[in-house]
């Protein structure tokens, strides 16, 4: 209840300003200590272990809260189990021109166009350097903007040998909307050689990491197989399902509005099915062989277990912390302890 209100208040501001209003505050210790007093819930139930990586809950922030790798303790003293952060490019990006960022709050989602706005893999390695490790950190990678696609594995590889000894696992981001032309990457050819790429820098290494590809949910069926069969063939670790959508199904937000916002990927409870029948189908399709992080439309406990029993092995949350607040993780946690034995 203490949530709505302020919620109210806070969403009477510009969505993007009170966002970095609200990540100035979380980067004071007193602050991150007080929620870490409130929301901490820890039960061994919890624990999960994915592509080789041991996780204190399966519960996870998606990137593009924490762009440029300045919150991850904050993120862990609210509860999560493990953070991803970036959108992170080769050079510092401003992103696409303000307003970017819209509330549709009769349907619980946002829209963004953000543009992979970050401050560059250097500035981003160095913020990870300085940061303590208290939870498991993904980096999700991605191209600067002006690189054509026929280079655009130079700019993965650049971060990803960037932040090799620096995060636990990496998100190869080639769904986006946001980014002119970049979802073409999700083509069958350029993809394979862009993974396959990825995937051989990564086996030169002394101890390779885990690399996951996420994928946008408005991909046919067919390119989803695509996919299952690529990431089959490189090895690769895993899939997010997923990023967010260009279509606008069935909103309650007036035409009138969406129209005046504009284009932009659509996040929050509208994604939920179709973010979940991925899932599901991918879970099929491969025999439970890929592991796959559940993201999209997670709005309650019951969303999340929801994910699981679908075949996710993670999930994480992005638009329903911001309409639910920190409190959603608790009751994530709690609730999923209480249903252990109904999870995979």
């Amino acid at each position: 209840m203490f949530y709505k209100i302020l919620r109210n208040l806070l969403f009477v501001f510009d969505a993007e300003w009170i966002h970095n209003f609200i990540c100035f505050w979380l980067r004071f210790p007193p602050v991150s200590k007080i929620f870490k007093f409130i929301y901490q819930y820890n039960h061994p139930a919890l624990e999960r272990e994915a592509f080789g990586l041991r996780f204190k809950n399966p519960v996870g922030m998606a990137a593009g809260f924490d762009k440029d790798a300045e919150l991850i303790r904050p993120l862990a003293d609210l509860g999560f189990g493990f953070v991803e952060i970036g959108t992170v490019t080769p050079r510092p990006q401003a992103g696409n021109d303000k307003p970017r960022l819209f509330r549709l709050v009769r349907d619980e989602a946002l829209i963004n166009r953000m543009g992979f706005n970050n401050r560059g893999v250097q500035k981003i390695r160095e913020n990870l350097a300085k940061a303590s490790r208290p939870i498991i950190i993904g980096g999700n990678i991605g191209k600067n903007k002006d690189t054509p696609n026929e280079r655009a594995v130079d700019d993965y590889l650049l971060c990803f040998d960037a932040l090799y000894d620096l995060v636990d696992y990496f998100a190869i981001n080639i769904s986006s909307p946001n980014t002119p032309g970049l979802r073409e990457l999700q083509d069958k050819k350029p993809l394979r050689n862009l993974l396959a790429g990825i995937q051989e820098q990564n086996n030169k290494k002394p101890v390779p990491k885990p690399i996951l590809l996420k994928i946008a949910p408005d991909l046919s069926w067919n390119q989803i197989d695509d996919i299952i069969e690529i990431v089959q063939q490189t090895g690769i670790a895993g899939i997010i399902a997923t990023n967010t959508t260009v279509e606008r199904p069935g909103l309650a937000t007036l035409p009138e509005r969406l129209k005046k916002i504009g284009d932009g990927g659509l996040s929050g409870k509208p994604l939920a099915k179709r973010s979940t029948e991925i899932i599901r189908y991918i879970t099929a399709k491969s025999a439970g062989k890929i592991a796959v992080i559940g993201v999209g439309g997670i709005n309650t406990p019951q969303d999340a277990l929801e994910k699981l029993q679908a075949g996710a092995v993670l999930v994480q949350l992005y638009t329903g912390f911001i309409y639910e607040g920190p409190g959603l993780i608790k009751r994530i946690k709690k609730y999923l302890s209480e249903n252990s034995q109904t999870q995979p």
